[in-house]
């Protein structure tokens, strides 16, 4: 059903440059994609105009162009780094005499290729069938309407009508299916937010090295790789923080500039992580010269799934990468951490990044002594729970003097339990 090209497949890549500034794309990110897909580039046309073409995108001219090179380096897919209309894909197939592809097919072809977990082919499946709903006329022009005469009377539905209902009923079953697996996440959720166990999660630009960082910090052995999109499926994993203790740790899927709102929509249960997070780990490559607009681009699709109210914390990674740099916490004037420099790969700055996540997760530390006596062991046993005694002592009436740290949240939840109690032990 899906236009899926075989890996090697040559390709001509068409990039568009446009006065308007919202609608430039990167032409070295158009390579990197066409590079993931796996398809080899044999041609690149460029172009440049003051608006799209209506009927061409590129302009007539332009668009003959592009034939002539096809036909001259016999490539079977052009690829426009450009979202293209369905009425253009079907114009330019017509005078190049191949398969055209836009800039979302091809992103939808890269997830298509990466989704490893049901949940992931899932929302794919469901971005590509979107995708496709505009676009299947192309394939049924000779049957796009219902005809009189021998041979054309039928049952009163041509074939594209036949599909478009098809389509329409596989898309109704995997959203029921997706919105079971949200429920569980959601369960999940609740679940953890009950334990006030805080969720930090991993965001960025794509290949900005969201899993390598993500493996280091957890020991995990989350695929990794120098592409666009290497991890499509979320991973959650557990880690420990001082003074915070356990926290859960998500890597998602890499953003990009202008990503395709069919994607954003399908992939709106796994981007909850985000949403929902306490803390957002914004990993940017800091080797790359469009970082800034990277950045802009990540804020952007943050803003979409209404993730941009949830605190972020900068993480400039691939210091490697960088002459004379080192890794460092930047703070603002009231000295809370805003950015932390390192390096994944090299294991560069780890031990600041989780200093970083102490101070911007850690709530108010308490730290009073206690003098418990024989016939309260019950609330020394409580504090060793939770990892607060740091000195114990006894005098001479057998009362256990404990010296305590904890989270201001787990001193109270013991004063509650107590009713009170435990503050008339403490020593002034």
């Amino acid at each position: 059903m899906f236009e899926r090209y075989e890996a090697g497949e040559r390709a001509i890549l068409v990039h568009i440059d446009f006065s308007a500034e919202g609608e430039r794309e990167d032409l070295e990110e158009l390579k990197l994609l066409v590079s993931s897909a796996g398809v080899t580039s044999c041609g690149i046309v460029t172009g440049r105009r003051s608006s799209p073409h209506p009927k061409y995108f590129c302009g007539t001219g332009k668009a003959e162009e592009i034939a002539a090179v096809v036909q001259a380096e016999q490539a079977e897919v052009v690829i426009f780094n450009h979202p293209l209309s369905p009425a253009q894909e079907r114009n330019l197939e017509r005078i190049c005499h191949c398969r055209v592809l836009d800039r979302t097919g091809l992103i939808l072809d890269i997830f298509a290729q990466r989704a490893r977990t049901h949940e992931g082919k899932l929302q794919v499946e469901l971005a590509q069938l979107r995708h496709l709903s505009t676009r299947l006329i192309r394939g049924w022009t000779h049957l796009e309407r219902q005809k009189g005469g021998i041979g054309l009377r039928g049952p009163g539905e041509t074939q594209l009508e036949t599909d478009r209902r098809l389509l329409r009923e596989r898309i109704k079953a995997i959203l029921r299916r997706l919105d079971r697996v949200a429920r569980q996440r959601e369960q999940g959720r609740r679940a953890r937010q009950r334990r006030e166990v805080p969720t930090v999660s991993l965001v960025g630009y794509t290949n900005a090295g969201k899993s390598t960082l993500f493996n280091r910090i957890t020991d995990s052995g989350v695929y990794a790789a120098d592409q666009l999109f290497a991890t499509l499926d979320p991973t959650l994993r557990r880690i420990e923080v001082a003074d915070v203790g356990p926290v859960v740790l998500a890597d998602t899927v890499g953003f990009i500039r202008h990503l395709p709102h069919d994607l954003v929509a399908a992939f709106k249960g796994t981007l909850t992580e985000t949403r929902e997070a306490d803390l957002l780990l914004h990993v940017i490559d800091a080797a790359d010269e469009r970082a800034v607009e990277n950045v802009e681009a990540v804020n952007e699709v943050l803003a979409e799934i209404e993730a941009d109210e949830v605190p972020s914390l900068l993480v400039y990674n691939k210091l490697d990468l960088l002459e004379e740099a080192e890794a460092r916490i930047d703070r603002n004037d009231e000295g809370e951490p805003i950015r932390v420099w390192l390096s994944a790969r090299n294991d560069v700055g780890i031990d600041l990044l989780f200093e970083a996540l102490s101070e911007r997760l850690g709530n108010t530390m308490v730290e009073l002594t206690v003098s418990l006596p024989p016939s309260e062991g019950r609330w020394l046993s409580r504090c060793y729970e939770l990892n607060a005694v740091l000195a114990t002592e006894y005098d001479d009436q057998g009362h256990t003097q404990v010296q305590l740290r904890l989270p201001e949240r787990d001193w109270q939840r013991l004063l509650k339990a107590s009713e009170g109690k435990l503050s008339d032990f403490i020593l002034k």
